[in-house]
């Protein structure tokens, strides 16, 4: 966890592109709205240089309501106000307001979504969380695992007694007697199928994390996430990911801490695993801090739990602002194309079909549409669209990172009748190479026979103009030719398009400047 500095911070402008700002060092600063912290952020990590100064852009899903009049106020952490004045946004004449749609406050948390956060709630409003948090300790410790707050939650009531104000859910974790990840993992599902049985209805996030869903007092849902661990090789390693040296002291026998005045269970020396999860300055508040995960550690955590996830939030952020887009968008010219070239039978795969603009596009002439993708907001929201409108879509979420699920999902849908094709989209100039690897494999699989893939990825840089590490990435097309034929696969058709106007009035996402920057292929299977 970062430590604030004493410098000075000096604010110079505040307007609809951000904050300019000078600062001596990375200082964290709080952002208020009519005397309400919305965001908080440190000044050098969250911005961009800017002339002699910083510029810190606002957050995507704040820019959504920034439309109006409100008084801005910019504090440090010192306590020094750096800013303090009306500001007019957009060009409505009207008090700016950063609500739900049912006029619930909602603030930026610590991983840039905004959500109701626990400092726009009442006491009241927090014992629903509270009981169904005691709830989620007694039905894990009912099945033998010793269960304790964890994350954010442990960290207030360690040091505050009480709920973090910039957080807005609640974590329980525990430590498995097991050693081995295997024997972890079996633990967890023997865990989870036995809370179902109890009525409660569960979702899982990895072989050794799931959720169980609460019923709260108004008859909805309250998610409480639940990060299994295990000791290896003189090392703590939890969901999350903590993977720290560490002494199973720390942890039993379990100790106590106080919540909101809640007695509830704790790691023996809680201040050892919080300084493993928020480093060494946990002690200090910081409502704008991030985990910097170990790339060692999430590579073993990837390996044993839960497979591997490249930009995977990345790609939910972006899909989550999908109920922004036009209700109807036209295909993407690919996709045309393979309408147009293979027999009028064939029923389609759309391999990482985000929105599913293409595949919706397929099924209105009348093809059977396959669609898969990874990201699970793409999916839930395709999903409910396709319901909505009655789309003859058949939708799943899928990894194609994991082989397991590439192997099961490729013998699907090889033994599926009929002539058949493929669609990858920005797919392949969106993964890793293994991701790469398992692409051509799926098709392998599928394709067999002479049955085609339409292929499009990006051949140039896109910069994104947030200075964000960008999604999509460049890939030389001799070299995807060449992987394609080490598969037996023989490219029929190729258009390298970059420099080429889009001249048929909708643009594509990757290329604002409305040129194309990419390559497209039709290859067979042999």
């Amino acid at each position: 966890m970062s430590t604030p500095g004493t410098h000075a911070v000096t604010v110079d402008l505040v307007d609809d592109d951000g904050i300019r700002l000078h600062a001596g060092s990375d200082e964290l600063c709080n952002l208020l709205f009519d005397d309400r912290r919305i965001w908080s952020f440190w000044v050098q990590r969250d911005g961009r240089p800017d002339g002699d100064g910083w510029l810190v852009p606002w957050p995507e899903r704040l820019l959504l309501h920034l439309e109006g009049t409100t008084r801005v106020t910019i504090t440090t952490a010192a306590g020094a106000t750096a800013y303090d004045a009306e500001v007019r946004f957009g060009t409505e004449d009207r008090r700016l307001t950063v609500v739900d749609r049912q006029g619930a406050p909602l603030g930026i948390d610590n991983y840039g979504r905004l959500v109701k956060t626990f400092e726009t709630k009442d006491r009241g409003e927090l014992l629903p969380l509270l009981d169904a948090l005691e709830t989620v300790l007694g039905l894990l410790r009912e099945q033998g695992l010793e269960a304790f707050p964890a994350y954010g939650t442990l960290l207030g009531a360690v040091r505050d007694g009480a709920f973090i104000g910039h957080d807005s859910d609640a974590d329980v974790g525990y430590v498995s007697r097991h050693s081995h990840p295997l024997d972890v993992i079996r633990e967890s599902h023997r865990v989870q199928r036995a809370i179902q049985r109890q009525g409660y209805e569960t979702a899982r996030y990895s072989g050794a994390a799931f959720q169980i869903l609460v019923p709260d007092a108004d008859g909805s849902r309250r998610g409480l996430d639940v990060f299994g661990g295990f000791f290896i090789d003189g090392r703590l390693a939890l969901m999350g990911e903590v993977f720290q040296p560490f002494e199973r002291e720390w942890v039993f026998p379990l100790g106590t801490t106080t919540l909101e005045g809640r007695e509830l269970p704790a790691p023996a020396r809680p201040e050892h695993l919080l300084e493993a999860m928020y480093g060494p300055g946990w002690k200090v508040p910081d409502p704008a801090f991030r985990f910097e995960k170990s790339a060692d550690a999430q590579r073993r955590f990837d390996w044993w739990f839960r497979g591997t996830r490249v930009n995977r939030p990345q790609w939910d952020h972006r899909y989550g602002l999908a109920r922004l887009l036009p209700p109807y968008q036209p295909p993407h010219d690919v996709s045309v194309v393979l309408h147009e070239r293979e027999p009028a039978d064939a029923w389609v795969l759309d391999a990482g079909c985000g929105r599913a603009r293409d595949a919706r596009w397929l099924a209105k002439q009348g093809r059977q549409v396959v669609g898969l993708d990874y990201s699970g907001v793409a999916m839930d929201f395709v999903r409910a669209r396709a319901a909505e409108q009655g789309w003859p879509l058949e939708l799943h979420t899928v990894n194609l990172l994991e082989l397991r699920q590439l192997l099961v999902w490729g013998a699907r849908l090889a033994a599926r009748p009929g002539p058949r094709a493929m669609l990858a989209r920005h797919l392949i100039d969106s993964t890793s190479p293994q991701g790469r690897e398992h692409v051509w494999r799926l098709a392998d699989m599928v394709l067999r026979g002479g049955h085609r893939l339409h292929l499009e990825f990006l051949t140039e840089r896109i910069e994104d103009e947030e200075g964000r590490p960008p999604l999509t990435r460049p890939l030389d097309p001799d070299l995807v030719v060449a992987e394609l034929a080490g598969w037996g696969a023989r490219v029929v058709a190729r258009e390298d398009l970059v420099g080429q106007p889009i001249d048929y009035g909708y643009g594509e996402e990757v290329s604002r400047d409305k040129h194309w920057r990419s390559c497209r292929l039709e290859v067979e299977w042999r």
